[in-house]
């Protein structure tokens, strides 16, 4: 090609979204869910699913333009709007824009066996994201991307007052630039 020959200008695009991936079991509430012939259910009867869901909203009030992508076996088992629908909270799942499980996926049907931080970073990947957390109680797969994990514990979730420090804290450092946190009095 010489000189005066077109050149197609290289698309190099990244996303400005800003995503926020969330688990349910050992994050929104302590331990597992079961789905069995009365629906889903806590893997121990003390345990209230969701009981931690006020902590992230409360987290992510200063970051409206932040989204959640849910990234829970929760979608695989019941499907995408049951899952977001189990959500209690409506500021929570006015936020949820999609998953990183889909049914057309050509590996759906092995979806469960692939770690939790590659299925995050695939969808990372395919939608160009740059500003990105996830909140999860697994590692496996985030190995090359812990800095955007927050870490929970399956037996206290985000009970724990450190973990809800560090969440606020990395809500912070990533999201900062896409929106500024608002104080109480706004």
């Amino acid at each position: 090609m010489n000189d005066t020959q077109f050149r197609a200008p290289e698309r190099t695009w990244a996303s400005t979204r800003s995503v926020l991936f969330v688990d349910f079991d050992g994050v929104l509430h302590r331990g597992d869910a079961y789905r069995t012939s009365r629906g889903i259910v806590s893997s121990h009867p003390s345990i209230e699913l969701f009981e931690y869901a006020s902590v992230l909203a409360e987290a992510l009030v200063p970051y409206p333009d932040v989204e959640i992508v849910l990234s829970t076996s929760w979608v695989k088992v019941l499907g995408f709007t049951r899952a977001r629908d189990s959500l209690p909270l409506p500021e929570l799942r006015h936020r949820v824009r999609g998953a990183t499980f889909h049914t057309q996926f050509h590996d759906s049907y092995v979806w469960n066996e692939i770690p939790r931080g590659e299925q995050v970073r695939r969808y990372v990947t395919r939608h160009r994201l740059v500003k990105w957390l996830a909140i999860d109680d697994r590692d496996d797969g985030f190995e090359t991307v812990l800095s955007n994990l927050v870490l929970c514990d399956v037996e206290t979730a985000l009970g724990d007052a450190g973990v809800q420090a560090i969440l606020k804290a990395a809500l912070h450092d990533t999201f900062r630039g896409g929106s500024r946190p608002r104080s109480r009095q706004e």
